[in-house]
Parts: C-alpha cells; structure tokens; sequence
C-alpha cells in the first residue's frame, strides 16, 4: 500500500502506464517494485481489487489500502524514501524507446525555419539544439623586437578591439595611430588590418608561419586630413570621361560615396607569372576591379583585362626587397586573394614609378573596397572620447596647436605670437637654467653639465630614440610607420661618435640632418644648424622643433616609436 501510496501523487508516472500497450513493460515494473502475482494479476491494486481489464489498468485509489501483501517477512517491506517506481519510469522510457519510437508523441517545431537542412517541422528527442560555447581562438601577437604576448580572441573580436586592449596592457598612449600588421614572411608580404576588420577569419587564411604585429601606423587615415597629398591630379579622374579629372574639394566624396564613379589611372609596371620579367601596362582601378589596358592608354571595354576583384582580395606592401623578384624599381606592392592559403603564383606583383604613385594606388584600392567603413572607422574615436570603454584608456592628446610660448616675467602668463621674440626667451631660459646648474656645481651637488653629465643619456628614455642603428633600419622603421609629414627619430651617427642624427619625413621622402656637439665655456651644447641654436640636450631640441620649424623642412610631430609587449 505505501508502494500505491508513492504513485498516487506522481501523476506523470500515472499518464505514463495508461499509455503502456505492452504487458511485458508492465511485467517488468511490477518486478522491480517487488511484488510476486500471477501472469493475470493486475500491476496496481485498489481498494475495491479491479485488476488490469486487457492493456488497461486499473483507476488508482483515493486512499491507501491493506490489501496489498508482500512476499517477504515485514522487516523486508519497502521503505517510503526507496525511489522505486521512478526507476521502473525510466527503465520504461528506456524500452519504449528502444522498441517503438515511432509511438512517442511528436512535438510541434514552433520554428521550421530554425531546423535541420531537412526542414522537418517536427523535433525528434534526438533533433533538439544543443547549447554551444562562443568561438573563441588563441593568437599571438609580436612586436617589433620580436617578442610575442598571447592574446584570447573570440569571434567578434575587432582589430581595433585587439589594438585597443594591447594599448591597455603595456600602459601605451592611446592615439588612434596603433594597428595589427598581417605578416607573411615567407612571401614577403604585409598589411595592416583595418579597425573594422575581425581577426579571426583573417588569422584562418593565414599560414603557420605567418604572424601578427602590434605597430604604429600614423598614415592609417591620414588621407582624410590631407587629400592632396595622396591623390595627385593627373591620376584620379571619372571612368565615364577621358580626360576629365574629379574637383579636388569632391575628391573624397566621390571616393567614398558609392553611386559616383572615380578611379585611378597611369603606369604600373607588373610581374608575369612564374617569371621574373616584367611588363609596363596602363592601368584603371574602379569599384568593380583593377584593368590593364591591352592596347596602349585605351579604355574602350573591348581594350580592358579584368587583373584582380576588390571584393575578394587585399592590398599588401612587399617588404623583401627589388632584388628577389628582379622589380625595376623599389616601390612595390601585391594583390592578393583573401579567401585561403595562397601560393605564390596566384599574387599580382605590382611595382610603381615612385613613393607617391604607390600610395595613391595603395590608398585608393583600401578607398573603393571599403568606403564609408574607413570614415567610420576614422571617426568614431573622435566621437567616443568621453566613453567608458573595456579597452581603452583616458586619452591624452598634444597637438602643435596646444603647445605654445609662454612669457611668466610679468604678474599674469601672456602667450608670444611672435617667433623671433619666441626663439629669444627660449635662449634666455636656457641661459638661465644653465647659470643654475653652476651655481648648483659650486655647491657640490653634480652638474648634469660636467665630464658625466645627465644630459648626454637622459635622452636614452625618450621613445624617439634609437640608438645605433643603421640609415637602412631608420629607413626601414619611417616606411612601416607610415611616411607621413613630421614623423621622425634620433639615432647614433655612424660617422661621429659624438653626434647624433635626426631623420625625419618630408612629402614622403626620408631626410637625415646632424646634430653636432658643441663645447662653450667647459659645457657640452646640440645643435643643427651649426651653432646658432643651442640646447643643452637633446630633449630640449626636440620640444623646440615640435613648436619652431626652423632650419627643417617640416615640424616634428610623430615620434616613431618602438613598444616592447
């Protein structure tokens, strides 16, 4: 009875056997709980003895009776916490699933459109969605010194994101510049990633030896700011005119807007495959693809050879040199298909005329295959500044514009408009911290002017400091950061032990200027323009050319900067 009385509240149990069809199911659970009857007596008993009528059981009772007997001695009765008949349940499940599955009830799909490629809109127990964790990939990310972090990246991960959260980590300044490099080492090849872009479907083409890089890349958007310095005039024209050429105050608009048609037009020198000649084509890239003409300068349809597919493809810059593929010059570029591994035979190696001509293709193909994305992704660190986000840190910005002269001589601070009178009180302060630090010497306290002074290693820590390095490495370093105007770093001269270099960016070209040690009065001052402007180290000369052109071509503005991970 305390057998019936444990089945009398669970009322699955109950809709379960009314369903049963098959005695030997119901043989099989009166088994287990225990009780000994004949073939013909029923699998649950009432109080008023109704037994099984066929396939049918009896109505369970209201109450529990005495009447149900058990076959062993009373200390063998069944205790109330033994979970029996949930046993006998699932054993039962079990059967009818082994035996008749066709008999289990089918549960309508509430969604059809979310099923299996069968489309059944019916779920089966075996057909129901499974929970799945988040794709999540491990990458390794190196920086320029070769030293590599691992860095957890799931699938909706940005390059930005991964930019953003190197930044955090190694403490860096957060100036829009930074960007993750794909490197392929074994082709030669590089590009940086756009903010937009995810990593992981980009880390999956890769091959095993190809890596990425965590660099400065300060011409990122720098077409945004100065159009005219990327887009000369004689290559941008219309593709519905010949010689038309697009309004340079339209010029990024046109790019950017995806109903207007410009493109980019003139000579590019291309490698044929499996050779190591080279052929000089005219050639146009437009929205739907880079051409070369196959007749001269003719853009007649019949006249044009579809090379390479914006939509499937990236633009890289080739890092090893005019020697390995015999290029004619060293301003080379690649195509390459961005779905899977590619060999080397399946890149379009492009060499241009000079450092101008490849930017502007290079800066054009990443225009028309993106678009509007780029100036999204140029704007929205402009917009977020005052956002609170996981990555980044609180930005501090110095522009030349916020960096000025300043005359506290007076009771109130005045700025100075006037550069020459400018240039004096900086002299006059140098003067004076100098007579300072001899007051200081006298003393007894060490000079940073004298035989072991503080100002010939202090500019050791600055960022823009280089050491000895080779003119090729400072070369190497302005490129891959972008040559941008301003963008330079102080090096060791080769040619004087006690000199240094400066080697700065101008209209995309590299210049070299030496800074010369001076001696006056037993004290040690830099100069580049042979001694008519004096510091007192090197730091002093840098924040001087951040504000005062002077003798360069162009103000200092970009530190190119090497950030160990």
């Amino acid at each position: 009875s305390k057998c019936v009385q444990r089945l009398e509240d669970d009322v699955d149990l109950e809709a379960l056997v009314n369903d049963m069809a098959s005695l030997s199911s119901y043989e099989s659970i009166y088994a287990t709980c225990g009780t000994q009857h004949s073939d013909s007596a029923p699998l649950l008993h009432s109080t008023d003895g109704n037994g099984l009528h066929g396939n049918r059981v009896a109505p369970l009772p209201r109450a529990p009776s005495n009447k149900v007997s058990a076959p062993h001695s009373p200390a063998h009765k069944l205790r109330r916490s033994q979970p029996m008949h949930i046993q006998a349940v699932r054993r039962l499940q079990e059967e009818e699933l082994q035996v008749r599955p066709a008999s289990l009830p089918a549960i309508p799909n509430p969604f059809p459109e979310l099923c299996s490629p069968s489309g059944s809109p019916v779920l089966s127990p075996g057909s129901l969605p499974q929970p799945s964790e988040p794709h999540v990939r491990i990458i390794k990310v190196f920086s320029e010194d070769g030293v590599g972090k691992v860095v957890e990246v799931p699938a909706d991960m940005t390059a930005r994101d991964v930019c953003q959260f190197l930044v955090y980590r190694n403490h860096c300044l957060d100036d829009n510049c930074w960007s993750l490099v794909e490197h392929h080492s074994l082709l030669g090849l590089e590009r940086c990633l756009e903010d937009h872009e995810l990593v992981v479907p980009v880390q999956a083409c890769m091959s095993p030896e190809s890596k990425f890089l965590f660099r400065k890349n300060y011409a990122k958007y720098e077409f945004f700011r100065n159009p005219l310095n990327f887009f000369p005039e004689q290559m941008v024209a219309w593709c519905q005119e010949t010689n038309g050429s697009i309004p340079q105050s339209q010029l990024l608009q046109n790019f950017l807007n995806s109903s207007s048609c410009p493109e980019i037009q003139g000579f590019l020198y291309m490698k044929d495959t499996g050779r190591k000649s080279w052929k000089k084509l005219y050639m146009f890239l437009r929205r739907s693809g880079l051409y070369c003409s196959t007749k001269g300068m003719s853009k007649e349809p019949r006249h044009l050879q579809l090379l390479s597919d914006l939509e499937d493809s990236n633009i890289f810059t080739v890092t090893t040199g005019r020697k390995m593929h015999n290029a004619p010059t060293d301003y080379q570029f690649c195509i390459k298909p961005s779905k899977g591994r590619t060999e080397q035979k399946e890149l379009k190696m492009l060499c241009a005329e000079d450092e101008q001509s490849r930017t502007c293709w290079m800066t054009a193909f990443r225009l028309l295959k993106f678009g509007i994305l780029l100036y999204q992704n140029y704007k929205s660190p402009h917009q977020r500044k005052t956002a609170i986000s996981n990555f980044t840190t609180p930005v501090r910005s110095v522009s030349e514009n916020s960096l000025v002269a300043m005359d506290f001589s007076g009771r109130t601070g005045r700025v100075i408009d006037n550069p020459v009178e400018a240039q004096s009180a900086a002299m006059e302060e140098g003067h004076t911290w100098r007579k300072r630090s001899q007051r200081m010497n006298v003393l007894g306290s060490p000079s940073p002017l004298h035989p072991s002074p503080l100002s010939s290693v202090i500019h050791r820590t600055q960022l823009w400091f280089h050491g000895r390095i080779m003119r090729e490495e400072s070369h190497r370093m302005i490129t891959q950061q972008g040559q941008v105007d301003g963008l330079f770093l102080l090096r060791d001269s080769q040619s004087n032990p006690k000199a240094f270099v400066l080697t700065l960016c101008h209209h995309q070209k590299i210049k070299h200027f030496q800074i010369l040690p001076f001696e006056e009065d037993g004290q040690v001052f830099f100069s580049l323009d042979d001694g008519s402007t004096k510091f007192t180290d090197l730091i002093h000369l840098v924040e001087f050319y951040q504000l005062n052109r002077g003798v360069l071509p162009c103000k200092l503005k970009h530190p190119c900067t090497m950030v160990a991970l």
